[in-house]
């Protein structure tokens, strides 16, 4: 394929690529208490994540949804009994960083929920229960009443995660169950934390090759992550590439220093399952 220049690219791709939805603030979530002490438990979650969760290498996780199901009583039942516990937090209540590792835990945990309750499927874009004649997937479903507000994941990321927190390492943290997606992180998120633990996820993905790889041409083949919320990165090439750069390894770094210009020749998106291959 022609490599065509960064910011021509991303004028170009937009038709025929997979719409995002934009960051759009529902104010009423902006409510937090800089005081409160509370701390959110999310044990259950953690015991999910410590029974299923694999690292097969650097920067990739995978779900095992089938033992899930299997040994319910360690999998599915804990998920559900997880997400009822979240569902009744006054969120309100909260500090900020409780509240932003409570929407990615939640986020995460109710990705996989919807899986296991439709499983088996290759792919969570198969799960069509979005409302519209044009959704696919799972993201713009109802799924929680959370202080009275009905939410979807889309709600959760892009009307409350997003344009609260403004923080581009929110879309290495939230897992869509898919392996092009940002890995599944082994650990949940800890309001004590979690700096680090954004870091490390943003460092993970990054340097892996679904995120950024050369196409043996001169120019890089790039996820569709980075198309679909092309904004929260930068508003041109240069502040991308400086963003890629904060997380970036040596074997990156060193080739995105020598590149005068920024060049890409495709984007991709791997939307298989993230379940351990069989």
């Amino acid at each position: 394929m022609r490599v065509l220049p960064f910011l021509l690219f991303l004028v170009l791709v937009p038709a025929v690529s997979h719409a995002a939805p934009k960051a759009e603030l529902w104010s009423d979530w902006q409510a937090y208490n800089p005081q409160s002490r509370t701390e959110i438990d999310h044990a259950d979650w953690q015991a999910v994540l410590d029974r299923f969760v694999s690292q097969p290498e650097p920067g990739v996780t995978t779900f095992d949804y089938k033992r899930a199901i299997e040994d319910a009583a360690n999998g599915v039942d804990v998920v559900a009994r997880y997400v009822d516990a979240m569902i009744v937090v006054k969120v309100s209540d909260l500090n900020l960083d409780q509240q932003m590792a409570y929407w990615i835990n939640l986020y995460n945990a109710l990705t996989v929920k919807v899986v296991l309750d439709h499983y088996p499927v290759k792919s969570i874009r198969d799960i069509d229960i979005s409302p519209g004649l044009f959704a696919s997937g799972p993201w713009g479903k109802k799924l929680v009443t959370i202080e009275g507000r009905t939410l979807s994941l889309d709600d959760i990321e892009h009307r409350i995660l997003r344009p609260i927190w403004n923080d581009p390492r929110i879309h290495y943290a939230v897992n869509c169950a898919s392996v092009g997606c940002p890995a599944l992180a082994k650990q949940a998120y800890d309001a004590r934390q979690l700096e680090d633990q954004l870091d490390r996820a943003a460092t993970g993905f990054i340097n892996h090759r679904r995120a950024i790889h050369s196409d043996g041409d001169g120019g890089f083949v790039i996820s569709s992550l980075y198309d679909w919320y092309r904004d929260d990165f930068g508003a041109g090439d240069a502040q991308f590439v400086a963003h890629l750069l904060t997380f970036a390894g040596p074997e990156l770094t060193a080739q995105l220093d020598h590149i005068g210009g920024f060049d890409v020749s495709d984007d991709e998106y791997d939307w298989a399952l993230n379940a351990p291959q069989s």
